[in-house]
């Protein structure tokens, strides 16, 4: 896996771990997380051609639904797309809302 790749799956991971966690505390620290790690990407973005976006949000689901997460995770039961649901160039604009984006992986997975 390249650099960018990794980049992307982790500020991906703490957003899908935001959504998925029903502790306040716990969610806000990965959007803390995600928020810097998403700084960090708009400060330095990746090349659009070393990366899938779709891939680095299957790699990011993965990610975020560790064992040790699964007994703190109670926001949904997570089914999500397999399709990224943001753009590169979303996830790297200066103006990207990160509540909005933990409120959409909310909406967009299954509750059964």
């Amino acid at each position: 896996m390249n650099a960018s790749v990794e980049r992307v799956r982790d500020a991906l991971a703490e957003l899908i771990k935001a959504a998925l966690i029903s502790d306040d505390a716990t969610s806000l620290a990965s959007r803390d997380a995600g928020r810097a790690k998403l700084a960090a990407l708009v400060g330095d973005p990746p090349d659009p051609a070393s990366l899938r976006m779709d891939g680095a949000w299957t790699l990011a689901i993965q990610e975020a639904e560790t064992p040790e997460l699964a007994p703190q995770e109670g926001q949904v039961n997570l089914t999500l797309p397999r399709a990224c649901p943001f753009t590169l160039a979303e996830i790297v604009s200066p103006g990207f809302d990160v509540d909005q984006a933990v409120d959409h992986i909310r909406k967009i997975a299954s509750t059964g």
